[in-house]
């Protein structure tokens, strides 16, 4: 078998600021940026695995910094041999006493580690010769719980758990797999919101969203109450009152003004409220849940680990879990927590709003319907509308539908001409951008 001889990390990054695309109450002018992990095989044909931590630009160099020093346990690997055992490699890269003293399981260490463990899945579906989701659909369900690291969420769910929940739901997957195939699974649009675009774009980008098919958008709030009740306002006067619109603050309010803010808000009816305080408080998310119900409470894009998961469903404190695929240590902790929000009976609408996670994460959603929750009843997946065009094999979105992927590996390989341009800072565009 091959084995992986160079482990390369790129500091890209996206001018989104120049537009203000992706911009929020927290992040007024984020550049979009990926520190991005191609891991080198020397087999015939050039075999690679690709992994990125999505940042929003500033530090990315710090992140990659990261990357490559967890990257570095996997070079000279036997290829065969690591995809064989994805489970015992995620311990391995997350369980280090170095690494954990950094974290523990959290942070620029713990994400670093999901860009390696998210590199090997890509190693492992290129392999295959099929797309994540569906190498993912082709374990046993033995094996998906072999992959899991149940230390510190037994008291939530049990080896045994996981285990007869996946049994069950193996009932029907192949239907489903066809039904994925043939009709994709649902998406919501958060391109119309950004909080940096005037009033006459966001009209215009409603609009547009509700032609294209979506059956839900996302506004960001939290700059002033005054500006956040004219644009639902205006967005409830286009989109009508039975379209789902849902709000995200980014994580700006503490709990006394999330719950005050919120109920200025309540009468736009929102499909849900998203993030409304710092991502690991999870008693005071539970508190704002209690306070403005029935306003449904999402939050998870920014969630360490799956420990932080469990709090959040243990005390009660979401509705609506939002994964994001690389956040936490990839693919293998991603299941956790989608075997977690199933036990707990709580949809899943992942986190895409950043560059190349909607490629990314969609194969956890398809993955998710599929094989663990065997539903879509409630769920979508984040659909942003730019920056696609700089990957491989970009996500398809077609009438508010994500279109099933079909090319091998788990869709995070970037271009090599958009690496070569958005490189910093000695891409093209930067040194345009710069003046030199």
């Amino acid at each position: 078998m091959p084995r992986i001889v160079a482990a390369e990390t790129f500091d890209v990054r996206f001018p989104t600021s120049l537009t203000l695309a992706g911009s929020d109450a927290m992040n007024p002018a984020p550049d979009y940026a990926a520190a991005y992990l191609v891991l080198r095989t020397d087999a015939p044909g050039g075999l690679s695995g690709h992994g990125f931590v999505f940042t929003i630009g500033r530090f990315n160099d710090v992140q990659l910094a990261a990357v490559a020093a967890v990257a570095a346990d996997v070079v000279g690997a036997d290829v065969g041999e690591l995809v064989a055992d994805l489970g015992g490699l995620w311990r391995r890269l997350t369980g280090p006493s170095q690494l954990r003293w950094l974290g523990p399981e959290t942070g620029i260490a713990h994400m670093a580690a999901g860009a390696v463990v998210n590199a090997c899945w890509d190693l492992r579906a290129r392999t295959a010769g099929l797309p994540l989701w569906r190498l993912l659909c082709e374990l046993r369900p033995a094996e998906l719980v072999s992959l899991v690291d149940f230390r510190y969420i037994e008291d939530a769910i049990t080896p045994a758990q996981a285990l007869d929940l996946l049994e069950r739901s193996a009932d029907g997957k192949q239907d489903r797999i066809a039904e994925l195939a043939a009709h994709g699974y649902p998406a919501y649009s958060s391109a119309p919101g950004w909080l940096g675009y005037a009033d006459d774009q966001l009209a215009a980008l409603l609009r547009e969203a509700m032609d294209q098919g979506f059956g839900q958008v996302k506004l960001k709030v939290g700059g002033s109450v005054e500006d956040d009740l004219r644009r639902c306002a205006l967005a409830r006067r286009v989109c009508g009152d039975d379209y789902a619109i849902a709000l995200d603050a980014n994580q700006v309010w503490g709990t006394a003004e999330a719950i005050g803010w919120i109920g200025a808000l309540a009468g736009f009816r929102p499909a849900w409220l998203e993030e409304p305080t710092f991502p690991d408080d999870v008693l005071a998310m539970a508190e704002i849940r209690r306070a403005v119900a029935p306003i449904r409470i999402a939050a998870g894009e920014h969630a360490a680990n799956r420990v932080v998961f469990k709090q959040l469903l243990q005390a009660r404190a979401i509705d609506v879990m939002q994964i994001d695929a690389a956040r936490v240590a990839g693919v293998n902790e991603n299941i956790a927590n989608l075997l977690l929000a199933a036990k707990a009976g709580i949809p899943v609408c992942p986190h895409a709003g950043g560059v190349g996670l909607c490629e990314a994460v969609q194969h956890l959603s398809f993955f998710d319907y599929a094989c663990v929750s065997g539903s879509q009843h409630g769920r979508v997946i984040e659909w942003i509308d730019h920056l696609h065009e700089h990957f491989e094999a970009p996500a398809l979105v077609r009438d508010g539908r994500y279109l099933a992927p079909t090319a091998p590996g788990n869709s995070m390989q970037l271009r090599a001409e958009s690496v070569r341009r958005f490189r910093y800072p000695d891409g093209q565009v930067w040194r345009q951008l710069s003046g030199g």
